[in-house]
């Protein structure tokens, strides 16, 4: 017999989703958290939202809350990934065949340019010589 851990997150009485790892359970009950405090927020203001637009816009800002706090200025953004990754993906781009719907005319974006900057390393250090030398000295 298999025992299996569930974690239902619950909202005012009824069940909203049930996970399987309490990290995620937990992350998305902090989500909704931050959605009900967004949604009061906008309850408070002159705009004129109608419920479910109000609801589907707090969630959206609260999933993601690390793009709305970068461009707040309140976080700064993720280090750019390093150049090998990008130059790999770029590769696998240029040599993905066109489908029908793609075309030369359609794609106005151009390939990323990277810059490499070599790293030299020290000089190797002269291996050491044996103990036996020094004891026959």
């Amino acid at each position: 017999m298999a025992v299996e851990s569930r974690f239902v997150v619950i909202r005012q009485g009824v069940e909203v989703e049930t996970f399987m790892d309490k990290k995620a359970a937990d992350e998305y009950d902090k989500m909704l958290d931050m959605a009900d405090s967004l949604a009061e927020m906008f309850e408070g203001t002159a705009l004129d939202l109608n419920e479910k637009i109000r609801e589907e816009l707090c969630i959206y800002l609260a999933k993601n809350r690390e793009d709305v706090l970068i461009a707040l200025q309140a976080k700064k953004p993720k280090p750019a990934p390093k150049a090998k990754k990008v130059v790999a993906k770029s590769e696998e781009q240029a040599s993905a065949p066109l489908s029908a719907t793609d075309s030369p005319e359609q794609e106005s974006i151009e390939p990323a340019t990277v810059a490499v900057k070599k790293i030299s390393k020290p000089a190797a250090k002269a291996p050491r010589k044996a103990k036996a030398n020094k004891d026959a000295a």
